[in-house]
């Protein structure tokens, strides 16, 4: 029966390697900062150990990959109580993807943002009835992207990935991974009218998916 460290190193030490290479560096670990920026004061001090893995770039994979890790660490059940058919913890860990190394490290910024808001989805912080973040999903995130020549993407919208699995298996459960590629304000009220799949869709047929170019043109 695998502890939760065992699930956690499992994650971090073969899966991810396996799916994204093995030249990589972090953990880039959440701080109060993260949380109270989203409006929470009572902070869980378990929750300052999850963070953002930088993996670069590989022979199969051009981009700079960014990916999450802790929104699937089984925190809250014991190990005699896992279930390999359900969702481990959040049942999400989230990915973004660059042509190139930020020199400003917006990725890790934006993800460890992302991640935060998704533990304080899980606990209430806005609302009982608010929904864990899922494919779909449009969030909008001010200016964290900043690059220069940068269009303005001041949301992301989550998908699911086709390039690598989109959902993961633990000792403790399973897990989805929420593909976040930027999105402008136009582009994010386009896909209110006809959907974030059909976004999604528009952006890769415009090279702007899975891989978020700060530079690209808006294509809707």
């Amino acid at each position: 029966m695998s502890s939760l460290e065992e699930v956690w190193a499992y994650r971090e030490e073969t899966l991810y390697p396996q799916l994204f290479g093995e030249k990589r560096s972090g953990i880039y670990v959440l701080d109060f900062d993260v949380f109270k920026a989203l409006g929470a004061e009572d902070i869980d001090p378990r929750w300052l150990h999850l963070g953002v893995f930088e993996f670069e770039p590989t022979p199969a994979r051009n981009s700079w990959l960014y990916v999450t890790s802790g929104g699937s660490t089984p925190w809250e059940t014991e190990p005699g109580e896992y279930d390999p058919e359900d969702y481990s913890w959040l049942g999400a860990e989230l990915v973004i993807e660059v042509p190139s190394k930020p020199g400003n490290q917006w990725t890790i910024k934006l993800l460890r943002r992302l991640l935060a808001y998704n533990v304080l989805l899980a606990h209430g912080q806005f609302g009982d009835d608010k929904p864990l973040l899922d494919y779909g999903g449009r969030i909008p995130i001010g200016d964290v992207i900043r690059e220069k020549g940068a269009i303005g993407l001041r949301n992301v919208v989550l998908a699911e990935p086709r390039h690598y699995p989109a959902t993961a298996q633990l000792a403790s459960g399973k897990f989805d991974f929420l593909h976040a590629v930027g999105i402008t304000d136009s582009e994010k009220d386009w896909a209110k009218a006809h959907s974030s799949e059909a976004l999604v869709r528009l952006l890769e047929v415009h090279g702007g998916f899975p891989v978020t170019d700060a530079g690209r043109k808006a294509v809707a």
